[in-house]
């Protein structure tokens, strides 16, 4: 169940997209999820608007996105905050 709000997700998907798009780390992901985290960037830069199949893609990259980092949905403010939350939990699971 998604609870971060959809603009949230947008503007954590989005600042991956532009930040990250480069780094190795993320490469896989970012070269799966080709549609989804481009079209979140556009919507949280306000370059389109997002249609119901579009909103659909970003949803499940997000998805992707926190299964990747063996992460629930809480509800999300920012992407420090999540990868903060991921290093909290990879810390305290050694």
């Amino acid at each position: 169940m998604i609870v971060t709000d959809f603009r949230n997700i947008c503007n954590i998907l989005g600042k991956l997209y532009s930040v990250y798009k480069e780094d190795e780390e993320f490469k896989d992901f970012i070269e799966f999820n080709d549609l989804g985290l481009p079209l979140a960037y556009f919507v949280a830069e306000n370059l389109c608007e997002v249609s119901d199949d579009g909103a659909r893609y970003i949803t499940e990259t997000w998805s992707l996105f926190l299964a990747g980092l063996n992460l629930e949905d809480t509800g999300w403010s920012d992407l420090d905050e999540v990868f903060e939350s991921a290093e909290e939990n990879t810390n305290g699971t050694e």
